[in-house]
């Protein structure tokens, strides 16, 4: 499978679907959510789909309801002003990076399979992975691994990519888990290495930035009493999602008018993160390290 849709029944549930409503997953994947909101809309509904990896493209979904496109959800507002669509009934967003990815040796995800440094979600675009590592400069790279992961030995880490590329190129996924060997926590590699690649892979797709422009144009999207179902899977994205629900906004100020009044854009439906349960975690894994927030447009 492409892609085991995570908290699916949770996910759509928060959506409180009206059937004749028109919906965005702004994430398609493998399409498993998008099938399960399109079983629930009627003839007259709508699904309007985002993804910027092109081979996501190959699930697409035969139904007359669904328009699949292929960009960055970071410029939802633009597409859907496009088609016509100013504001939705309901957002879904499941932001984690799909098995196919991790598993697909060709795009050079994960670390365990080896090959190319390259990381890219949309393969149009030029920074690749081997770029970042290459080009980047000691305080860019600081920056990524301190910021985009949890590892306590970020300077000691640059330190050695700085080292090595003053005469040779860091061109694969082996050779880089080699030059990082002397700073890799022992027995412990695991989680290192996928904080370390994480990081990595945040930079060359802009995850970050491209999260906040998505976020921020959600109160634009979405009419009053519509619903935001978004699935995070570390820290970084759920403190944007989180603030977002919380103040309005995702630098997560409470922002007030000369009253004093607070202009919130959505208030929580889901007072606690909704977690996986234990036999989803069994079955898929890579659900462990699901939350999802679900909230209210006001």
């Amino acid at each position: 499978m492409y892609h085991e849709p995570v908290l699916l029944k949770e996910s759509i549930e928060g959506l409180n679907i009206n059937s004749d409503g028109v919906y965005v997953d702004a994430t398609f994947g493998g399409g498993g959510h998008s099938a399960e909101i399109l079983s629930k809309l009627s003839e007259k509904g709508q699904l309007i789909a985002f993804d910027q990896d092109k081979d996501a493209h190959k699930n697409k979904i035969k139904d007359d309801r669904l328009t699949l496109i292929y960009g960055n959800f970071r410029y939802i507002q633009n597409y859907l002003e496009y088609l016509g669509h100013e504001t939705v009934d309901g957002v879904l967003a499941d932001l984690g990076i799909s098995s196919y990815q991790i598993d697909e040796y060709s795009r050079g995800f994960s670390y365990r399979l080896g090959g190319k440094l390259d990381m890219r979600m949309n393969d149009k675009q030029e920074t690749k992975a081997s770029d970042v590592l290459n080009n980047y400069d000691e305080a860019k790279l600081l920056y990524i691994f301190n910021n985009y992961c949890d590892i306590p030995n970020a300077r000691r880490l640059v330190s050695l990519i700085l080292e090595y590329r003053l005469y040779n190129k860091i061109e694969t996924i082996e050779e880089f888990i080699e030059i990082i060997s002397p700073v890799t926590p022992k027995n412990k590699e695991y989680k290192y290495l996928s904080q370390v690649f994480q990081a990595i892979r945040i930079s060359v797709n802009d995850e970050i930035n491209a999260l906040n422009d998505f976020l921020s144009s959600c109160s634009k999207i979405t009419k009053p009493g519509s619903r935001l179902s978004i699935i995070s899977y570390h820290s970084l994205e759920d403190r944007l999602v989180k603030n977002l629900i919380k103040t309005g906004n995702t630098e997560g100020k409470l922002e007030t008018d000369i009253f004093g009044q607070t202009d919130l854009s959505f208030k929580a439906v889901n007072r606690k993160i909704i977690l996986p349960n234990d036999a989803e975690i069994e079955k898929n894994p890579r659900a462990k390290s699901a939350k999802l927030r679900i909230a209210e447009r006001i």
